[in-house]
Formats: structure tokens, C-alpha cells, sequence
């Protein structure tokens, strides 16, 4: 299906003249009728997703990487499109190093990170030879040495992750870059790392990384983190390592809530490249790590009002058919998600209803939202194009949603939902090939 609207289609989700809420100037009820899919279903902007992405990528110097972080929403046309429009990708695990090899993107152009890498992922990264492999202790330096020797190759080309002991303005869940986080090595263990890739004569060190949190809102705040990993490379380069590049990270925040502003990505990469500059790093290439703001506010997730429930004591429940399996955030993080009606009628009066979903959970609860009373039919949950699809389960053997993803106005390519079948299958259907206590 094709939009009647030619080069001006707008981007990103919006409401039209009509009141019509959209994907691409498409009507979300027009696109999933096109696409044959029922509901809960993800819609995606992939127009808007790729300029947000070309727009941080031109924004870096020559040689410096706009790493996705493809943790935030790994389908494949999104991580396509970002990759055309020149980002490389932020990995943290084996599984999403090969999705991102398959996607096309140049191995020089993949970081990866994570405290708990197996032997076998390290393996794939070391034969990937990826731009750097991010260390997170000083055990892992020793035991990628060892599979670097035990490969036979020349050299691996590492980072060091730093924690820079930084506490931010987010949830506890995602910060990540204070002195009891798992991740990352502590300022009294950089000497011991920097003893130990001395000792190898398989590791080189290439890059220094810091990432104090996701969902960061403040400047200064990112900074800070900035800040010590500029730092850190001073002391680092006075013992004569030669590095490449700076990682300072991402996270950069987006706004669930209309009362506050989402800010510019571009100005954490300004940031980032003057304070570089400051201390003598300009030579540096820049390294960062957005993962929510390329797709959080492209991404919605429509959902079918069941029925109403309204209790004795004025209590009105709206129950709908998406659940905390779809969109785990509003229960992982106390997660506002702005949730309105597919179409707005001028005048209609509004209620407050608590839209809940099916899942077996007390925290299967998206909140108290402003709705029509007789509610819609179809209900839009906002700004879900970041860790909704790609954190969802199938809990309750509930089957996973479908994806549309649309671009200059038409469906471009569906994800069909799982089917009950196919749930059931790889939840119950497994075969039993070792009974217990067998060897």
C-alpha cells in the first residue's frame, strides 16, 4: 500500500490534519490493515530512524563510528538501514556480533562489550578482527590472550572499559557507570590491566570506553563520564600506549513525557569531541554509542482494547491485549509510555482508565492515562521503538507480536507474529534427549 502524499511525507509518528495517528504519514489503522496482521503488532518509521542515524553520523569526524547499540531493537531492516546511512554497531553479546556482521556492516565498525563473554563468543569476535573487543576485568584480559594464542592469530586489537565511578539521574537499572556496577574496571585495576596486555604478545590496545548509564538527559551529566575516560587516556598514553579511538559512550536519553524536551544527540557528540580537544586527545577518533535515541520515538506499539472493568469503588480498569511480555518496560523500570487513541475525535470528553494487560502479574500495569469514554477500539502505546520488541518474551505462552516497518509510505517488510503453534512448540515441544541422571 502507497500513501496518496509524494517527497513530503512526514516522518516519525504523528497525528495528521484528521487527527489520524501515523507512521510515515500513513494511518497506523490503514498500515496494519495493509499488512494483514492482528494485534499487539510494533510499527516502525524506518525514514525517521534512518535520518536520526545519518544525522549523528555526519555529525563525527572522519574515521570516528556511530555504534548503534543494537541491544535497543535488533530487526533486521532497522540495523539495515542504520548501516546504509553509515553507523557502525555497539554489541554485547555473540548472537548480536553475527546479527550484525549479517546486516552488512564492516567489522571495523563493531565494538563489543559485556562483563561475561564466553570463550566461544570470543572466539567469533577475535576471528570477526572487529575494531576492539572491550575488556572488563582483568580476568578476561588474561583469558582472551589465551584464546588469542590458542587461535594462532597476530593480534587482537582491544578496549579497555572503564568505570569511571560516575553516578547519573536514571533508574538504578540502567546505570551502569558507578562503583557498584558489575560493569566495567575500576580506576585501583587499570594498572594491573595495562601490566597484563603488556605481558601479551597477542593484545593491542587500541581504545579506551566509558558508559555511565542509559537514559541520560543532562549534558554535564555525560560529561563527567567524558571527562575521566579523557583522563584516563592521558595517564595511558604517558606509558607509551599508542591508541585509536575513544569510546565515551551513549545512552543518550529520549522523553517519555510531553512535559519534557528530548535533547539533541548532536550536542552530547559536541560535548564529547571539545572535551577530547581540551585535554589533548583531537588526534583521537570519537567512538559513541546511542542506542534509544536512533529508534525509542519511531517505534509504537498498538494494542486492542479487550474490555473495560470498573469496580465498585470507581476504580475503571481498560484491558488491553498487549501485556508486560510485549513492553517489559513500564514493569522493569517504572517506565511511562504516553498511550492515546488510533484516531481523536475533537470534543470528546476524556476519562481516567488504568490500561493493564492479560499477563498473570500485578506489574503487567501501563499506567493511569486521559481516554474516551466508550474507550477505542485500538489504543497507541508511544515512543516504543526501543527495548519493547527486542526485551519481549513469551511469557505465559503468550506469542510474540508482529513488526511492520514502513518507509516512503508503504509497508516495506512484516514480521509476522509467532503463531500459538509455534509458541507452544519451542516452549513445550522440545524432545526429550536426556532423561535426568544420564551422562
Amino acid at each position: 500500500m502507497r500513501s496518496e502524499r509524494s517527497a513530503d511525507l512526514q516522518q516519525g509518528i504523528a497525528r495528521d490534519g484528521a487527527g489520524r495517528l501515523c507512521c510515515g504519514g500513513v494511518p497506523l489503522s490503514e498500515l496494519i490493515r495493509s499488512a494483514g496482521v492482528g494485534t499487539p503488532v510494533y510499527v516502525y518509521d524506518l525514514d525517521a530512524i534512518a535520518a536520526v542515524g545519518r544525522k549523528l553520523a555526519t555529525a563525527l569526524p572522519r574515521g570516528s563510528v556511530c555504534a548503534y547499540a543494537i541491544k535497543a531493537n535488533g530487526a533486521g531492516p532497522i540495523v539495515r538501514a542504520l548501516v546504509h546511512e553509515g553507523c557502525g554497531v555497539d554489541v554485547v553479546s555473540g548472537g548480536e556480533l553475527a546479527a550484525a556482521l549479517s546486516c552488512g556492516v564492516s567489522p571495523d565498525r563493531v565494538v563489543y562489550s559485556g562483563v561475561a563473554k564466553r570463550d566461544d563468543e570470543l572466539d567469533r569476535a577475535i576471528g570477526a578482527g572487529i575494531r576492539g573487543i572491550h575488556v572488563e576485568s582483568v580476568e578476561e584480559i588474561e583469558r582472551l590472550s589465551a584464546r588469542a594464542e590458542a587461535l594462532g592469530v597476530p593480534y587482537v586489537g582491544i578496549g579497555i572499559r572503564h568505570n569511571p565511578d560516575v553516578e547519573v539521574e536514571t533508574h538504578a537499572n540502567i546505570a551502569t557507570g558507578h562503583d557498584e556496577a558489575k560493569f566495567g574496571i575500576a580506576a585501583e585495576d587499570i594498572g594491573p590491566a595495562l601490566e597484563a596486555i603488556s605481558r601479551s604478545p597477542r593484545l593491542r590496545l587500541r581504545g579506551l570506553s566509558a558508559h555511565v548509564g542509559s537514559q541520560i538527559m543532562r549534558e554535564e551529566e555525560y560529561q563527567a563520564g567524558v571527562k575521566a575516560v579523557c583522563e584516563l587516556a592521558t595517564a595511558v598514553r604517558a606509558k607509551g600506549f599508542s591508541l585509536r579511538y575513544l569510546d565515551t559512550g551513549g545512552g543518550f536519553g529520549v522523553s517519555y513525557r510531553d512535559e519534557h524536551a528530548t535533547p539533541d544527540p548532536t550536542r552530547f557528540v559536541a560535548t564529547a569531541l571539545a572535551e577530547m580537544k581540551a585535554h589533548g586527545h583531537g588526534d583521537l577518533q570519537l567512538v559513541i554509542e546511542p542506542g534509544r535515541a536512533l529508534v525509542a520515538a519511531h517505534g509504537v506499539l498498538v494494542t486492542r482494547v479487550i474490555q473495560p472493568k470498573c469496580s465498585r469503588t470507581g476504580r475503571r480498569w481498560l484491558l488491553v491485549d498487549a501485556g508486560m511480555n510485549d513492553l517489559i518496560r513500564p514493569a522493569l523500570y517504572q517506565a511511562h509510555h504516553r498511550i492515546e487513541p488510533l484516531e481523536v475525535t475533537p470534543g470528546e470528553g476524556r476519562v481516567a482508565w488504568r490500561v493493564a494487560g492479560p499477563v498473570c502479574e500485578s506489574s503487567d500495569d501501563f499506567g493511569e492515562y486521559l481516554l474516551p469514554d466508550p474507550p477505542p477500539a485500538l489504543l497507541a502505546i508511544r515512543d516504543a521503538g526501543a527495548y519493547g520488541r527486542s526485551m519481549a518474551s513469551a511469557y505465559n505462552a503468550r506469542p510474540l507480536a508482529a513488526e511492520i516497518f514502513v518507509a516512503r509510505g508503504a509497508v516495506r517488510a512484516v514480521r509476522d507474529a509467532d503463531t500459538l503453534a509455534e509458541t507452544i512448540d519451542r516452549e513445550l515441544g522440545v524432545p526429550l534427549v536426556r532423561k535426568a541422571g544420564s551422562v
